[in-house]
Protein backbone atom coordinates (compact mmCIF):
# COMPACT_ATOMS: atom_id res chain seq x y z
CA UNK A 1 0.00 0.00 0.00
CA UNK A 2 0.90 3.55 -0.58
CA UNK A 3 0.31 6.91 -0.16
CA UNK A 4 -0.67 8.68 -3.31
CA UNK A 5 -0.27 12.59 -2.78
CA UNK A 6 0.98 15.03 -0.55
CA UNK A 7 4.36 15.59 1.35
CA UNK A 8 4.31 11.73 1.60
CA UNK A 9 3.61 10.72 -2.06
CA UNK A 10 4.74 7.74 -2.73
CA UNK A 11 5.47 6.45 1.10
CA UNK A 12 4.74 2.44 1.21
CA UNK A 13 3.79 0.67 4.25
CA UNK A 14 3.14 -3.24 4.33
CA UNK A 15 0.21 -4.05 6.87
CA UNK A 16 -0.12 -7.40 7.55
CA UNK A 17 -3.60 -7.52 6.24
CA UNK A 18 -3.67 -11.28 5.09
CA UNK A 19 -4.42 -11.92 9.25
CA UNK A 20 -6.27 -8.92 10.09
CA UNK A 21 -10.28 -8.84 9.47
CA UNK A 22 -9.63 -5.51 6.98
CA UNK A 23 -10.33 -4.83 3.07
CA UNK A 24 -7.97 -2.15 2.82
CA UNK A 25 -9.23 0.47 -0.24
CA UNK A 26 -6.98 -0.11 -3.43
CA UNK A 27 -4.59 2.33 -4.41
CA UNK A 28 -6.49 3.27 -7.50
CA UNK A 29 -9.47 3.32 -5.65
CA UNK A 30 -8.23 5.79 -3.26
CA UNK A 31 -6.75 7.91 -5.69
CA UNK A 32 -9.72 8.59 -7.58
CA UNK A 33 -11.36 9.24 -4.40
CA UNK A 34 -8.61 11.59 -3.42
CA UNK A 35 -8.88 13.41 -6.68
CA UNK A 36 -12.30 14.28 -6.28
CA UNK A 37 -11.99 15.54 -2.55
CA UNK A 38 -8.51 17.35 -3.11
CA UNK A 39 -11.60 19.61 -5.58
CA UNK A 40 -13.91 20.14 -2.51
CA UNK A 41 -12.09 20.26 0.79
CA UNK A 42 -9.14 22.38 1.67
CA UNK A 43 -7.62 19.50 3.69
CA UNK A 44 -5.50 21.92 5.77
CA UNK A 45 -8.81 23.38 7.10
CA UNK A 46 -10.43 19.92 7.38
CA UNK A 47 -11.64 18.23 10.89
CA UNK A 48 -11.30 13.72 9.56
CA UNK A 49 -13.06 11.08 10.95
CA UNK A 50 -11.85 7.51 9.94
CA UNK A 51 -14.11 5.42 10.66
CA UNK A 52 -13.52 1.63 10.91
CA UNK A 53 -9.82 2.66 10.16
CA UNK A 54 -8.63 -0.77 9.40
CA UNK A 55 -4.48 0.03 8.14
CA UNK A 56 -5.13 3.74 8.55
CA UNK A 57 -4.31 4.60 4.87
CA UNK A 58 -7.45 6.97 4.58
CA UNK A 59 -5.56 9.03 7.68
CA UNK A 60 -2.20 8.84 6.15
CA UNK A 61 -3.71 10.29 3.17
CA UNK A 62 -5.44 12.76 4.30
CA UNK A 63 -2.59 13.80 6.62
CA UNK A 64 0.17 13.70 3.79
CA UNK A 65 -2.26 16.29 1.96
CA UNK A 66 -2.17 18.82 4.98
CA UNK A 67 -5.00 17.87 7.46
CA UNK A 68 -3.67 18.04 11.00
CA UNK A 69 -6.42 16.92 12.72
CA UNK A 70 -7.50 13.34 12.13
CA UNK A 71 -9.71 10.86 14.25
CA UNK A 72 -8.85 7.35 13.77
CA UNK A 73 -11.92 4.84 15.02
CA UNK A 74 -11.03 1.04 14.97
CA UNK A 75 -11.84 -2.21 17.08
CA UNK A 76 -9.02 -4.07 16.36
CA UNK A 77 -6.12 -3.83 18.67
CA UNK A 78 -3.56 -5.05 16.11
CA UNK A 79 -4.99 -2.34 13.81
CA UNK A 80 -4.68 0.36 16.25
CA UNK A 81 -0.98 -0.67 17.35
CA UNK A 82 0.27 -0.74 13.62
CA UNK A 83 -1.64 2.68 12.45
CA UNK A 84 0.37 4.49 15.48
CA UNK A 85 3.61 2.93 14.85
CA UNK A 86 2.95 4.62 10.96
CA UNK A 87 2.41 7.69 12.49
CA UNK A 88 5.48 7.55 15.17
CA UNK A 89 6.96 6.81 12.08
CA UNK A 90 6.15 9.49 9.93
CA UNK A 91 6.29 11.84 12.39
CA UNK A 92 2.03 12.70 12.28
CA UNK A 93 1.13 10.91 15.78
CA UNK A 94 0.53 15.18 17.21
CA UNK A 95 -2.33 15.16 14.26
CA UNK A 96 -3.85 11.48 14.84
CA UNK A 97 -6.52 10.64 17.66
CA UNK A 98 -6.42 7.07 17.59
CA UNK A 99 -9.06 5.63 19.54
CA UNK A 100 -9.25 1.64 20.15
CA UNK A 101 -13.40 1.28 20.19
CA UNK A 102 -16.05 -0.81 18.31
CA UNK A 103 -17.48 2.06 16.03
CA UNK A 104 -21.04 1.69 17.10
CA UNK A 105 -20.16 2.11 20.67
CA UNK A 106 -18.17 5.29 19.58
CA UNK A 107 -21.39 6.77 17.59
CA UNK A 108 -23.66 6.45 20.78
CA UNK A 109 -20.87 9.02 22.21
CA UNK A 110 -20.89 12.31 20.16
CA UNK A 111 -18.28 14.26 21.03
CA UNK A 112 -17.33 16.45 18.16
CA UNK A 113 -18.64 16.87 14.45
CA UNK A 114 -16.12 16.81 11.30
CA UNK A 115 -15.70 18.32 8.70
CA UNK A 116 -14.90 14.96 6.46
CA UNK A 117 -16.14 11.32 7.41
CA UNK A 118 -14.92 8.13 5.84
CA UNK A 119 -16.34 4.97 6.77
CA UNK A 120 -15.14 1.79 5.09
CA UNK A 121 -16.80 -1.04 7.39
CA UNK A 122 -17.14 -4.59 6.58
CA UNK A 123 -19.18 -5.52 3.96
CA UNK A 124 -20.95 -8.58 6.93
CA UNK A 125 -21.75 -5.49 9.06
CA UNK A 126 -25.42 -6.32 9.96
CA UNK A 127 -25.98 -2.52 10.65
CA UNK A 128 -24.50 -1.37 7.37
CA UNK A 129 -27.03 0.37 6.06
CA UNK A 130 -28.29 2.41 9.29
CA UNK A 131 -24.45 4.07 9.29
CA UNK A 132 -25.32 7.34 7.48
CA UNK A 133 -28.26 7.52 9.42
CA UNK A 134 -26.27 7.44 12.72
CA UNK A 135 -23.29 9.49 12.02
CA UNK A 136 -25.91 12.41 10.67
CA UNK A 137 -28.53 11.76 13.28
CA UNK A 138 -25.95 12.10 16.09
CA UNK A 139 -24.26 15.36 14.36
CA UNK A 140 -20.92 14.21 13.69
CA UNK A 141 -20.90 15.99 10.35
CA UNK A 142 -20.73 19.68 10.31
CA UNK A 143 -22.38 21.82 8.23
CA UNK A 144 -21.25 21.44 4.36
CA UNK A 145 -19.46 18.45 5.40
CA UNK A 146 -18.79 15.32 3.84
CA UNK A 147 -19.44 11.72 4.62
CA UNK A 148 -17.89 9.25 2.37
CA UNK A 149 -19.54 5.94 2.77
CA UNK A 150 -17.53 2.55 1.35
CA UNK A 151 -20.31 0.19 0.37
CA UNK A 152 -20.53 -2.94 -1.95
CA UNK A 153 -23.26 -3.45 -4.00
CA UNK A 154 -23.85 -6.72 -6.01
CA UNK A 155 -19.89 -7.25 -6.80
CA UNK A 156 -19.59 -2.97 -8.14
CA UNK A 157 -17.25 -0.91 -5.42
CA UNK A 158 -18.51 2.37 -4.67
CA UNK A 159 -18.66 5.01 -2.43
CA UNK A 160 -21.60 7.01 -1.64
CA UNK A 161 -20.77 10.71 -0.62
CA UNK A 162 -23.63 12.65 1.31
CA UNK A 163 -22.81 16.60 1.21
CA UNK A 164 -24.76 18.07 4.14
CA UNK A 165 -25.47 21.88 3.25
Amino acid sequence: MRIIGGKFKGRRFDPPADKWPTRPTTDFAKEGLFNILANRIDFSQTKMLDLFGGTGSHSYEAISRGCVDVTYVDMHRPCTKFVSQIAKLLEIDAFLAIKLLDVAQFLKRPRDSFDYIFAGPPYSLPWLNHIPDLVLDAGFLKPDGLLCWNTIQIIILSFTCIFRN
